[in-house]
């Protein structure tokens, strides 16, 4: 069973397809306070979200960008709003896949299954790369060490899975920029230093020194 956050302030067409979902086994949360839709998300923890995008108070692009310093969980996108500019938008913004509405409830769900299907079941068992005793679980985007997980952002997730997939190889630092920014070419290079040093300390707080060495001039390295 697969549980679903379903982003939408349509009321009525919220409960046909919280119904319709329920029906084919999955468990759907819906959204109560759309001022704090990230509460929601961080409670309830959901595989996958529909995001509307035109929503109260906030749009579903600011939600999708707030979802995505957290967690790289699938974001479909379902909206009117289906023009080029909007599917564009939502795609930019950190969202999987954008669904015009009206919808056909089996187009939905033949989806909503392909997307987790890709996200989840690949090989059974989820890919991990492993360092220092620890995994990085690429779907999820955390680290679990010593039963413990420890989240990481957006940008965190990509600095650690780059290292760690060319470990014992030194990663420039212009790399590791492209990797993090690659549609964006006015980030200052000091960002990045940031993020390394946010990585690491959180590394570090939750047992894991050391991690990710500076070699002066070239980059870094996760041996």
């Amino acid at each position: 069973m697969y549980r679903i956050l379903l982003v939408e302030d349509d009321y009525a067409l919220s409960d046909a397809v919280k119904q319709q979902l329920e029906s084919w086994g999955n468990e759907v949360i819906t959204v109560e306070d759309f001022r704090d839709v990230l509460k929601t998300f961080n409670e309830c923890k959901p595989h996958i979200v529909l995001m509307d995008i035109m929503l109260p108070f906030y749009n579903g692009y600011h939600w999708c960008n707030e979802i995505r310093k957290v967690s790289s969980v699938p974001v479909i996108f379902i909206s009117s709003a289906s023009d080029n500019m909007n599917i564009v938008m939502a795609i930019n913004m950190g969202g999987d896949d954008f669904i015009a509405k009206p919808f056909d409830p089996m187009v939905l769900n033949a989806k909503l299954q392909a997307m987790l299907r890709r996200t989840y079941e690949i090989g059974e068992a989820a890919p991990v790369l492993e360092f220092h005793g620890a995994t990085l679980n690429l779907n999820d985007g955390n680290v679990h060490f010593n039963d413990m997980t420890i989240e990481l952002t957006k940008n965190e997730f990509r600095i650690l899975q780059t290292l760690l997939e060319n470990k014992g190889k030194i990663v420039s630092r212009d790399t590791l920029m492209t990797r993090l920014w690659q549609n964006d070419c006015y980030v200052e290079e000091n960002t990045l230093t940031v993020n390394v040093a946010r990585l690491r300390k959180k590394l570090e707080d939750n047992g894991l020194p050391d991690v990710i060495k500076t070699k002066t001039g070239c980059g870094y390295i996760v041996e």
